[in-house]
């Protein structure tokens, strides 16, 4: 139910290139599921569509995911949308093989491909292959594979892209892009004209902002890094990512990961029977006592507290 949650929430954004990975039951969960990955690939092909009825509109190839694997099929280079695509950070890719982010049998089919690129040196093919989100989200895709050699070296490498067919309507694209958050509140009749102007965050100002929350809400157990590099991961600056989060979602980067934190290890505590300290460490602490310190300054009550009352009614 939490990856069906998942993939509602993904397609109420706008994303509808994930799926949900089928299984072997024959009951009510399995229809929903299958139910659900067709709902979100006709959506998808009724928006590509339009792009060949539309005479205004035009069919854009976009690079969504981009790869650049070593000679032992690690991975040296990966774009910023896969990093928001697949929920993770870009450290979590460099020096992974490849097969980490694929379902199982797109392992298998990978391995097989890699085989004949050990073999070729110089490849070029196409696989249909799904990768696997943080969030168990199926993205199937279809990956485009080409081997080079850097000058001086005979060591090859592979490049993987992954385009993701799509229409952008000039007119609609343009109004997306003028919409803005201003501060709260109205301006004055006579205001000072010197007054500094209010920061306008556009359109894909907000997506950026968004994509950096689902990175977080899916990291919980790590450090994030600086502000300054965050932004710059996620396509924006140090300044327009405090400014939009705080109107986005009301606090700051920090706060708002600690919130997460506190409110992951709340519903850990009440919901299931793993440790304090491992729970603890599960959602980013270092330490029990400095995750117990912040609990109970957060909630006016201790970890143990809240284990031990859960146990009560439970008996």
């Amino acid at each position: 139910m939490q990856v069906i949650n998942t993939m509602l929430l993904e397609m109420a954004s706008g994303n509808f290139f994930y799926r949900i990975e089928r299984n072997s039951e024959n009951d009510d969960i399995e229809a929903l599921i299958l139910t659900l990955n067709m709902l979100a690939e006709e959506i998808q092909d009724t928006i590509i569509h339009q792009g060949f009825a539309n005479i205004d509109d035009s069919i854009l190839d976009i690079v969504q995911m981009s790869f650049v694997l070593d000679h032992r099929g690690h991975i040296l280079m990966v774009n910023q949308q896969a990093c928001n695509i697949l929920s993770s950070l870009y450290d979590d890719f460099i020096g992974q093989g490849f097969e980490c982010f694929l379902t199982e049998q797109s392992k298998t089919i990978w391995k097989s491909v890699w085989k004949k690129i050990k073999n070729k040196g110089i490849f070029d093919t196409t696989i249909n292959i799904k990768f696997k989100s943080k969030g168990d989200l199926i993205i199937p895709k279809t990956a485009y594979i080409s081997t080079f050699c850097e000058e001086g070296s005979n060591k090859s490498s592979t490049l993987i892209t992954i385009i993701h067919h799509s229409n952008y309507k000039n007119k609609l694209d343009s109004d997306l892009k003028k919409r803005i958050i201003q501060d709260k509140g109205s301006d004055e009749v006579g205001e000072s004209k010197t007054k500094k102007p209010k920061l306008r965050l556009s359109f894909e100002d907000i997506r950026k902002i968004r994509d950096g929350h689902d990175i977080i809400i899916n990291n919980l157990e790590k450090d994030l890094p600086s502000l300054k590099e965050f932004a710059l991961q996620i396509g924006t600056n140090e300044f327009k990512l405090k400014y939009g989060f705080k109107e986005l979602y009301g606090t700051t980067v920090h706060r708002f990961l600690m919130q997460e934190r506190l409110r992951k290890a709340q519903m850990m505590i009440q919901y299931s029977d793993v440790s304090l300290k491992t729970i603890a460490y599960m959602v980013g602490f270092k330490s029990m006592p400095h995750f117990s310190r912040t609990f109970k300054k957060r909630y006016d009550y201790s970890p143990s507290d809240l284990r031990n009352n859960t146990i009560l009614e439970n008996e």
